[in-house]
């Protein structure tokens, strides 16, 4: 099903031994003394991370390192001391699951936003933790255990048990929505609802000891996906991350190390690079995103004429990360995979079309994100 000899410059897949997110929450684990299950950073990103009893870090939904030359970014962009890798697929709640986890996606199994699941035979947003309909709307309840849908003990779970606590400084309307449930097992919830606020919050909790602060925001991912990287709307969400990081730069207290990254980049998609994609045989199933659409079933010819690559599903498999495989990754993973071309988004009734930007893929715009280090 794979060509040998097809075009690996956008097939690449993420970095999972030393240079990627799930090492830089190794590399943290360690560092608070606990005892992580997939390696740290190579010495060469470690040396760059100073040493402290508490280590804060921020993550930017949806800005990716190549967005930091925006001139909405200046302190972002002199904060930037490496780039690292985002694990597959470049989307949120993957990423967000292995930086909740410590796990490769092959651990912890959260391997897509639109997750077709073997348990209940269907395909399940991952942000409302809800079944699609037909149309894509997340209206289904298929009685998920939002407590254990993730591997235990988490990330969080882990440092309370060699007593550090972990504190997460999230959007307040994020408070006990599904997703939080999911992600944030075992740790404090802390609100904010505007971006000073979210700085007073972080610097309250990253000024005691024997803490791993986690703090998000969502500002640039947002305006990223509705408006796209040239909208006014996007530069005032850049604006936003950057004064964001600058007010934690002021204000964090130097006991604390204070860090910077991302779940994934972003780039705009052309309404001509767009194509819409409708197996003919219903028991074939296409659920990702836009960028990797992952098959259960046979797909036959339904991509003929797509810009993009199939991959065999055992070819791909390695591309989620660490073996064994889990579980909860074996009960979902696809028969097949195609990853779009690097300028091509791929469309299915249950997939969004009318969003300016996109992400998933390997592309470097999508899986290279900045690590921050305060000087």
């Amino acid at each position: 099903m794979t060509d040998p000899h097809f075009d690996r410059t956008w097939l690449t897949p993420p970095n999972y031994v030393g240079r990627g997110l799930v090492n830089l929450m190794a590399e943290l684990e360690q560092r608070l003394g606990g005892s992580p299950s997939n390696l740290v950073l190579d010495s060469d990103l470690s040396a760059l991370i100073p040493r402290a009893e508490t280590y804060a870090l921020v993550l930017f939904d949806g800005l990716g390192a190549h967005q930091l030359d925006h001139p909405g970014a200046p302190d972002l962009a002199s904060a930037m001391a490496a780039t690292i890798e985002a694990p597959f697929p470049t989307m949120t709640t993957a990423s967000l699951a292995t930086v909740a986890t410590g796990l490769t996606p092959a651990e912890h199994g959260l391997i897509a936003y639109l997750l077709w699941d073997q348990q209940f035979g269907t395909t399940i947003n991952t942000i409302h933790m809800r079944a699609v309909a037909s149309d894509g709307y997340p209206t289904v309840d298929v009685s998920l255990d939002l407590e254990t849908f993730l591997p235990t003990p988490n990330l969080w779970e882990r440092l309370a048990a060699i007593g550090v606590e972990s504190v997460v400084v999230q959007p307040a309307n994020f408070q006990q929505s599904p997703l939080t449930t999911v992600l944030y097992r075992g740790a404090r919830f802390e609100p904010y609802t505007s971006v000073d606020e979210g700085i007073e919050v972080v610097k309250d909790v990253a000024s005691h000891p024997h803490r791993l602060v986690f703090a998000y925001l969502p500002h640039v991912d947002v305006a990223a996906h509705v408006a796209g990287q040239r909208d006014p709307m996007y530069a005032g969400a850049i604006a936003d991350a950057n004064r964001f990081w600058s007010g934690l730069e002021r204000h964090v207290p130097g006991s604390a190390a204070l860090l910077g990254t991302a779940d994934h980049g972003h780039f705009d998609i052309a309404e001509h690079d767009k194509h819409h994609i409708s197996p003919p045989d219903p028991n074939v199933v296409l659920y990702g995103d836009a960028r990797c659409l992952l098959v259960h079933g046979d797909p036959g010819s339904v991509f003929d004429g797509v810009p993009g690559q199939l991959i065999d599903g055992d070819v791909v498999a390695s591309w989620w990360g660490a073996t064994p495989l889990s579980d909860e990754f074996s009960g979902r993973r696809p028969d097949a995979a195609f990853i779009a071309a690097p300028e091509a988004g791929l469309f299915t009734p249950i997939i969004n079309d009318r969003l300016v930007g996109y992400h998933g893929g390997l592309t470097p715009a999508e899986k290279d994100i900045p690590l921050l280090i305060r000087a």
